[in-house]
């Protein structure tokens, strides 16, 4: 929880927000891929990208 709040530290005292969507879609899709390993949808999840 730490690694997020010096993020939004740094991110605060640097003005540099155009990088928060870049983060945010970089942890959906991670979490995407760890969601899809185990699961049924894989297949279809695949055929996306």
């Amino acid at each position: 929880m730490s690694f997020i709040a010096e993020l939004w530290r740094f991110l605060r005292v640097r003005k540099k927000f155009w990088l928060l969507p870049i983060f945010v879609m970089m942890a959906m899709l991670g979490g995407l891929i760890v969601f899809t390993q185990g699961s049924a949808v894989a297949p279809f999840i695949y055929t996306i990208f």
